[in-house]
């Protein structure tokens, strides 16, 4: 490997500069308007962003405009420090974040932005942070901020592709878990809402080809199948108190709170395969947890299955829609005796016992490959500073 060697951003970009501080009007289509909050885990969230009209956009990308290998940084606010390398094509816009365009004469894109999301570079960039109400840092302090690079483009290039086949076996993983989930949603909705379900053809109208319906409170259901309360099925429960201090964050048994996993303790609450979802904060989201957990007071979970299976459950759960149960005036709230009386399709048990079997197998996939997702990234994460550092050499 070569020798290391120290330079400035503005050394080593051809440009440093930030989007608009200005707020065009917003609007539901048109070109993305990319703000901090898009800016996560090294990507941008073109799924959830704002939009601004092929007008406003021009004016904006006259001070930046974002292009192929650019970086973005996020500078102002309580997110400072949030990174993310641009891989596609898309056009968009950027207000109050960073842009860095880096000289491949001088810097491997891929090495730049793995330096920039090192502890050493995050912590000496946040350490020039200034303001109070609202935390930033001026575009000059980035541009003069000093780091060591190695001299050679090849041992940049290295580095960063021994990092980027981590992120490329993590990104394989993703797809195959997004085609497990949606193998069996879809398996669910062909069964159990469109009614297509294994022997349904035995039930069809002769002359039309279509399922034999009967009427139902809940419309034209299969004949033979019934509308129960949802606690026939599930019976649902608050989850369990647990201060911050109380917690041991080493062990390994996840806290679920109305948005997801928000610490680890060593005691299990509730064994797995089991159900999480809000009860106070967010409301809708419905976690299938295969493994035990301590299921928080700000959710409920599901405490007894009846007459169902875990799996089964969960999108029988996801589908209804809890968040239109808000009982909540300020603070969105859950009451699960205003859940446990809503009507469902009853179908026969033995097509639940059936999806379960097929869609237990597809969720223990995905539980591996996520398993193997989080492996794969403490190594990485592991092996990043060392490799920036120096610490540990590529051979040649």
């Amino acid at each position: 490997m070569s020798e290391f060697t120290t330079v400035t951003l503005e050394g080593v970009c051809t440009k440093v500069t930030d989007g608009t501080h200005d707020s065009p009007k917003l609007q539901e289509f048109g070109v993305p308007f990319i703000k901090a909050k898009h800016i996560t885990k090294g990507l941008v969230d073109f799924d959830n962003c704002d939009y601004i009209t092929q007008e406003e956009h021009e004016k904006v990308i006259a001070r930046s405009k974002p292009e192929y290998d650019d970086i973005l940084f996020t500078n102002i606010g309580a997110s400072v420090g949030r990174t993310a390398i641009i891989k596609s094509k898309i056009e968009f816009s950027i207000k109050n974040v960073a842009l860095f365009k880096p000289d491949p004469k001088v810097i491997n894109p891929d090495y730049l932005y793995f330096k920039i999301t090192s502890s050493d570079f995050q912590t000496g960039i946040k350490n020039l942070k200034s303001g109070s109400a609202q935390p930033f840092v001026t575009l000059g302090s980035l541009r003069s901020f000093k780091f060591q690079i190695l001299k050679s483009l090849d041992d940049q290039k290295a580095i960063s592709n021994t990092l980027l086949n981590y992120d490329n076996l993590i990104e394989n993983n993703n797809s195959r878990i997004a085609i497990l989930e949606d193998i069996a949603q879809s398996l669910y909705r062909e069964w159990f809402v469109k009614f297509c379900y294994p022997g349904h053809a035995d039930a069809l109208i002769e002359s039309k080809g279509n399922p034999k319906l009967i009427d139902s409170p809940l419309g034209k259901i299969p004949n033979g199948w019934e509308v129960k309360r949802l606690d026939d099925y599930v019976v649902l429960q608050r989850g369990f108190d647990l201060p911050k201090r109380n917690r041991n964050e080493e062990g390994g048994i996840p806290i679920y709170a109305a948005s997801g996993i928000t610490g680890y303790h060593d005691q299990v609450k509730a064994k797995g395969p089991g159900l999480v979802t809000g009860r106070s904060g967010t409301l809708g989201i419905v976690k299938l947890v295969l493994e035990g957990h301590w299921p928080l007071n700000t959710s409920l979970w599901v405490k007894e299955f009846k007459n169902c299976t875990a799996h089964y459950a969960y999108y029988l759960l996801d589908g209804i829609g809890l968040e239109r149960f808000n009982s909540g005036a300020s603070v969105p709230t859950l009451n699960r005796n205003d859940v446990h009386g809503n009507p469902v399709i009853a179908p026969p048990t033995c097509l639940i016992e059936k999806f379960e079997s097929i869609a237990s197998a597809n969720h223990k996939q995905i539980h591996l490959l996520k398993c193997k997702n989080e492996n794969l990234k403490q190594q990485r994460d592991m092996l990043l500073p060392k490799l920036i550092s120096g610490q540990i050499k590529l051979k040649d």
